[in-house]
């Protein structure tokens, strides 16, 4: 869990849910866009994390794209806090684990789940799933 600035959180969990408005994605929208920078393993493990369970997502680099950067920044508390997640018109994910991106995007359209993705989600409940969960690189 690191930023720009080299900071992180000790307890492993997500930096920061943040809900905003856009009133330019229709309000069941659950497309996913990853904000990242070259060099981040917390990227990089969760790219590995969305990509074994064949969810679409969009990457972003926050240091070819300004307009990104102020997107983190704004969701992060003026921090260029990486991976930061987009989950539809209202939700942003700070530093979140594979399955809390994939629990997003199951509030917001099911459907939108591969099955993949599903049985992930699936498997990650309860006592084992959490154990296994952290085995195979969530938090």
């Amino acid at each position: 869990m690191t930023d720009a600035t080299g900071s992180h959180r000790e307890d492993g969990g997500p930096e920061q849910l943040q809900r905003f408005e856009d009133d330019s994605a229709p309000a069941a929208d659950a497309t996913v866009t990853v904000y990242w920078r070259p060099g981040c393993g917390f990227c990089s493990s969760l790219f590995r994390g969305l990509e074994r369970t064949g969810l679409s997502f969009e990457r972003v680099d926050i240091w070819q794209d300004e307009d990104a950067a102020a997107f983190v920044r704004s969701v992060a508390d003026g921090n260029e806090t990486v991976p930061t997640v987009r989950v539809g018109n209202d939700l942003a994910l700070v530093n979140p684990s594979a399955r809390e991106v994939l629990r997003a995007v199951a509030d917001r359209d099911p459907d939108a789940l591969p099955e993949a993705a599903r049985s992930e989600l699936a498997a990650g409940s309860g006592r084992m799933g959490q154990v296994f969960g952290r085995i195979l690189g969530e938090r």
